[in-house]
């Protein structure tokens, strides 16, 4: 059954509008009386009916109502320092299909890709499709948020405000399985670049209350580090 997103509930309909209505229209070709789901930000997920095309909507009437079930019991951010090429594509589509909640890019020393404002916009529009479309495929209840490109400093302020924030430093730290437990709802986690992390940077997020993680002895690229801190953590909460 086709998977949407939408907060355009009134009463006992739904409606989907935007780039959503033309792929459920002209690409998918739905027709009045075909079934499709759709989660609400209200936690809800929705089995719903085509009732109605309308020029620039489709009118969709539920037919039943549930909550969602798909999503982890704890909510996961990746602060992942920006990789080269398009390697952030592929780590968002993943991640997102793992179960994190938000991803925010950041700026550390050793990031070779460092956009100006205007390129970055760009990026951030289509790393948020490529959220929405992984989301779609993976049966989400909800869409993550990509967040606007952080400093090191800045990134690292947000990181130490969660209840569980984590440095992953290639040169060291403790195993997640020593301080991570089921009843943890909110984790911050940060990834380094192709490069990794200058000594100071991991000194700085110790100083600043972070735990200081590994994830074992090999050196793992920049787009399988994160996707292997999430699949864990989530092993952790009880969630795979």
């Amino acid at each position: 059954m086709p998977h949407f997103f939408s907060d355009q509930k009134i009463d006992n309909q739904i409606l989907i509008t935007g780039e959503d209505f033309l792929h459920l229209s002209r690409v998918l070709r739905m027709k009045i009386g075909e079934k499709l789901s759709v989660s609400h930000s209200n936690g809800m997920d929705y089995e719903c009916v085509i009732s109605e095309f309308r020029p620039d909507c489709a009118v969709l009437e539920i037919l039943e109502e549930s909550p969602n079930q798909t999503e982890p019991s704890v909510q996961i951010t990746l602060f992942q320092a920006l990789p080269k090429g398009d390697k952030m594509d592929f780590i968002i589509q993943k991640a997102v299909e793992l179960g994190v909640t938000r991803i925010v890019p950041v700026l550390t020393k050793r990031c070779v890709s460092r956009p100006d404002a205007k390129a970055m916009e760009k990026k951030l529009i289509r790393y948020q499709k490529i959220a929405k479309e992984a989301a779609k495929q993976s049966g989400r209840g909800i869409i993550p948020e990509i967040g606007v490109l952080l400093s090191f400093s800045q990134a690292l302020d947000e990181l130490t405000q969660m209840e569980c924030p984590i440095f992953f430093y290639e040169k060291g730290g403790r195993k997640m399985s020593e301080f991570v437990t089921p009843s943890v709802n909110q984790i911050g986690i940060m990834i380094g670049s192709e490069g990794g992390f200058e000594a100071e940077e991991a000194e700085l997020a110790a100083t600043h209350g972070a735990e200081i993680a590994t994830l074992g002895r090999l050196i793992l690229r920049c787009e399988t580090a994160p996707l292997a801190a999430i699949a864990i953590l989530m092993n952790l909460t009880g969630n795979i």
